[in-house]
């Protein structure tokens, strides 16, 4: 997790750290950012440490990329569990998986083929 920072951008930053806090005082800064780091490095290790000791030999078992909430998707969730029948389920998420028209190359499509483009007079 960088947050975009390059070289120069560090350099930037650096540079009117410099000219902001002044050169007697930035090496105390700079330690106590040191220090900041540091501790919450610990921190993290030790919530590290605390959860393998609660889950025990679980916890190396576990499948953390799994539990990512950035793989869900909730309209998946909800067909499946709609849906009592698992084969139907899988035929569902085979169909919802094909790529979808975006609606510019719908229209292009239609303009293409001499059709008006859709209109929904309830959207304006």
């Amino acid at each position: 997790m960088s947050w975009g920072l390059t070289f120069e951008k560090l350099l930037l930053i650096g540079l009117i750290a410099v000219i902001l806090i002044g050169p007697d005082r930035l090496p105390g800064y700079a330690a106590q950012f040191g220090r900041l780091i540091r501790s919450l490095r610990d921190m993290a290790n030790g919530a590290k440490t605390r959860m393998r000791e609660e889950m025990g030999p679980d916890y190396d078992d576990v499948d953390w990329k799994k539990l990512d909430p950035r793989q869900y998707d909730p309209r998946r969730i909800i067909r499946e569990a709609l849906v009592d029948d698992p084969a139907t389920t899988a035929a569902a998420t085979a169909v919802a998986a094909a790529p979808r028209e975006s609606a510019y190359a719908q229209r292009q499509r239609l303009i293409r083929e001499g059709r008006p483009a859709p209109f929904d007079s309830e959207a304006t």
